[in-house]
């Protein structure tokens, strides 16, 4: 029988708080997805929690819920460029303010997973709180984390369509030996991160020795 997860439901009592988190840093190609889910302050789901410790089939069972009985709730892309330019760390920032920005109603507070953000638009610090490992504590944070990682999966897929040898619809784009493969024989697409190196790729003086 499953544990269910216990999760929290707010950190401040009767302020409208979304939880923010984002999906796919650490992939060779692809947009990274964020998402911010405002969610009733009584939700509760037996499956949610983080995201990467749910299956699929749970993920997509329980995305439909967030997408339903949310109060509001967004998702944004940020593109393998953007990525290039900014960085993954403040292009995962970045997808996770836009996505606020789309919410309706706004948000009073954010919650936000990991330990890393910056003030923007009308929130300054005192407007948000980063939470190491937040996708296990709070129930905001684990929907956005589900509906960003499902969001960046379905995308995946379907840009596996345009470049089948690189098996972006089993690996998502991350460094897997069948990625880096692929790489390796058919070069990089423009859906590809440039600023990301995998070792296995990197140019050595030693490898014809």
């Amino acid at each position: 029988m499953m544990k269910e997860i216990s999760l929290r439901n707010y950190l401040n009592e009767d302020v409208l708080e979304a939880g923010c988190d984002e999906a796919g840093r650490g992939p060779l190609a692809g947009p990274v997805f964020a998402a911010a889910v405002i969610l009733p302050a009584d939700f509760h789901h037996p499956l949610l929690n983080d995201s990467k410790k749910m299956t699929a089939a749970h993920r997509d069972k329980v995305r439909e819920v967030i997408e339903r009985e949310a109060v509001s709730w967004a998702v944004e892309a940020v593109s393998p460029a953007e990525i290039d330019e900014l960085n993954i760390l403040w292009a995962s920032v970045t997808g996770m303010q836009r996505a606020v920005l789309r919410l309706d109603p706004k948000p009073e507070f954010l919650l936000i997973d990991g330990n890393k953000f910056r003030p923007f638009d009308q929130y300054g610090r005192a407007d948000y709180r980063t939470v190491v490992k937040g996708d296990a504590t709070f129930a905001s944070i684990a929907a956005a984390s589900v509906l960003a990682k499902t969001w960046r999966d379905e995308y995946m897929k379907k840009i596996a369509s345009e470049y089948p040898m690189y098996g972006w619809e089993r690996n998502m784009g991350y460094p897997t030996p069948e990625h880096i493969a692929a790489i390796r024989e058919y070069g990089y697409t423009p859906y590809h991160r440039m600023s990301f190196h995998p070792r296995e790729l990197e140019p050595t003086l030693f490898r014809d020795l």
